[in-house]
């Protein structure tokens, strides 16, 4: 007999009550500039390329169903002046084809070193133990930023025996600590012109106002102008050293960012439902209910005649019953605070996949005041 039934645990309000404690709590204090905004250009950018791990203990990739490893390393031997035979079959299980990533952050030069992600994308079972060839790290662009090489350290384990295996975390993706080292810059033009934007992480219109009073309020002169809800100009010393102090200054200026947009955001994956505080709720019913669907196997057997030829034969037989639960009207009341809107919804006794839809429903009929993300 399988049963499919629509019932989860009550959505419990005392994880929603601790976000609305420290959304609030969050949203009545200054925070630094450094900490809701960024200078245009101080970015980092990443780098990209592909390698190969080799020592592994029968754990790498299978050539015969990954081809481009063994083609890479006929590639990679032939440049250091070993030449293989013409349709030689190169059995390894000890070399794996790996993705190798890495951030080159800003302002980082020659010599520097860099952590790198080395990521499996053949059949290799395991990197661990591995170390990676002398790999070239590329950007967008297509230029050469770093040279990656070194030992991986893997954080996973597994083994296998008589059929059975187990595993520990990640197996196929590991990390180099320090295992790059930069060859080439990022030109940045910090403030060459004598000005550098502000960009808030979070575009808000009072946020930008606020900003610009408080850099203005700080300098005691107006260097700082709101382009938009994002964007805001400042006037930067021309001097080197006097540009650093000054932008030091600028990113622990404190700022109290301004009201933020309502907001739900619904993740469908693993049914989680987050509010902010200016989230409010107009008057509205809802009516909600629980499907059961009962599918009951009951199979015949048909037995022939004796000595009539006939076979045993089994006929499939099932009872399909559908039952569903009284979906009430309840009456949510019009809520002003986030606190009351938690409320008003444990109330309904609805589970996570419950209050997704009743919650689209309240913002299809106008009676939910946010904006709806699903992610």
């Amino acid at each position: 007999m399988t049963v499919f039934r629509c019932r989860l645990p009550r959505i419990a309000p005392g994880l929603i009550a601790i976000a609305t404690t420290l959304a609030i709590a969050g949203a009545a204090q200054a925070a630094r500039l450094a900490d809701i905004a960024s200078f245009q250009g101080v970015r980092s950018n990443p780098l990209v390329g592909y390698g190969l791990v080799v020592g592994l203990g029968n754990t790498g990739d299978q050539t015969t169903q990954t081809p481009f490893t063994g083609q890479a390393l006929k590639n990679m031997l032939t440049q250091l002046g070993v030449t293989m035979p013409t349709g030689t079959n190169m059995q390894l299980k000890n070399v794996a084809a790996v993705m190798v990533t890495a951030s080159l952050p800003p302002f980082a030069g020659p010599g520097q070193t860099l952590d790198v992600t080395v990521s499996s994308i053949g059949n290799a079972k395991s990197l661990r133990g591995g170390t990676l060839l002398m790999t070239p790290l590329k950007g967008a662009d297509g230029q050469i930023y770093a040279l990656a090489q070194g030992n991986v350290l893997a954080p996973g384990i597994s083994a296998g025996a008589a059929g059975s295996s187990v595993q520990v975390n990640q197996t196929a993706a590991a990390r180099i600590p320090n295992g790059a080292v930069i060859e080439r810059t990022v030109a940045s033009d910090l403030a060459d012109n004598g000005e550098i934007e502000l960009e808030l992480k979070e575009a808000n219109f009072d946020t930008a106002l606020r900003t610009m009073n408080a850099v203005n309020q700080t300098f005691g002169r107006n260097i700082a102008s709101a382009r938009n809800s994002r964007v805001i100009t400042l006037q930067t010393p021309v001097d080197d050293s006097a540009k650093v102090a000054f932008l030091a200054r600028v990113q622990n200026i404190d700022v109290t960012p301004g009201q933020a947009r309502p907001r739900v955001v619904i993740n469908s994956r693993t049914g989680s439902v987050v509010m902010n505080t200016t989230v409010t709720l107009d008057q509205a019913a809802v009516a909600h209910g629980n499907l059961s669907v009962v599918i009951d196997s009951n199979p015949i057997v048909s037995q022939p005649n004796a000595f009539s030829g006939g076979q045993t034969a089994v006929v499939p037989n099932a009872d399909v019953t559908v039952q569903e639960g009284s979906g009430a009207l309840n009456m949510v009341r019009a809520s002003a605070t986030l606190r009351d809107v938690v409320n008003a919804l444990n109330q309904l006794g609805a589970t996570p996949t419950d209050l997704m839809a009743i919650l689209e429903a309240l913002k299809s009929a106008g009676a939910l005041n946010a904006d709806l993300e699903i992610i």
